[in-house]
């Protein structure tokens, strides 16, 4: 499960996912509870093409919730997304965004202890994560809240996800789009889900051990 990756830069933001970047800052690293960007529709009506960028927290924190429960819906298994407490009305809704990132990270335990490996797109461009989001409304305890959650599907047998996780865990792996699914995607009919929960090519990607303090994969400012 995905518990740490790079939020794509504002250059990113605007040329690969042709999207203004948030007014707001946000780290060059995330981890839940972190607000980061997300790309979902400006409105109900939207067309395709018709994206916006906001920051949400890391974490599905629905209207019932404290904050802290980021801490545990981080990500969300397509398998049970749809009945989760956490996170069925924000999927009932077809609450589908497309979550923003140079990389992410993941742990390998070939060498018999956790080891953080950082995978990438092999051709070097951001990559799409199938996402959900939710809204939490202001209350006398505490502000508004945009919240998401990253969407897992199964790894066993994918040639370069299944090295990660512990031995004994089954393995698992984000659900990452094409750039010619990013519309699709946000506008998917909710029965509709099935057909983008697919395994993405292992030679799409690129892996290499990042301890913590090593990362260079973003270079420049998030402006």
């Amino acid at each position: 499960m995905c518990a740490n990756y790079i939020p794509s830069t504002h250059d990113q933001l605007r040329q690969h996912f042709q999207v203004a970047p948030p007014d707001s800052e946000y780290k060059a690293e995330s981890f839940p509870g972190y607000m980061s960007p997300l790309i979902r529709l400006p409105r109900a009506d939207a067309l395709p093409g018709d994206r916006a960028c906001a920051l949400g927290m890391f974490g599905m924190v629905p209207h019932w919730a404290e904050e802290k429960l980021a801490r545990q819906t981080y990500n969300a298994r397509a398998e049970t997304v749809a009945t989760k407490p956490s996170f069925r009305h924000a999927f009932k809704h077809g609450q589908f965004c497309v979550i923003p990132a140079a990389s992410f990270y993941e742990p390998s335990y070939e060498s018999g202890k956790a080891e953080r490996w950082e995978i990438a797109a092999a051709n070097g461009e951001p990559l799409g994560i199938a996402g959900i989001w939710d809204y939490k409304p202001a209350t006398d305890k505490g502000l508004p809240l945009l919240s998401f959650s990253m969407l897992t599907i199964n790894a066993d047998g994918h040639p370069l996800m299944q090295r990660f996780h512990r031995p004994d865990d089954e393995k698992r792996m984000l659900v990452i789009l094409r750039p010619d699914q990013y519309d699709e995607w946000l506008h998917c009919p909710v029965d509709e889900v099935s057909v983008f929960l697919e395994r993405y090519p292992a030679d799409a990607l690129t892996a290499h051990p990042a301890p913590r303090g090593s990362h260079k994969t973003i270079q420049g400012s998030l402006l």
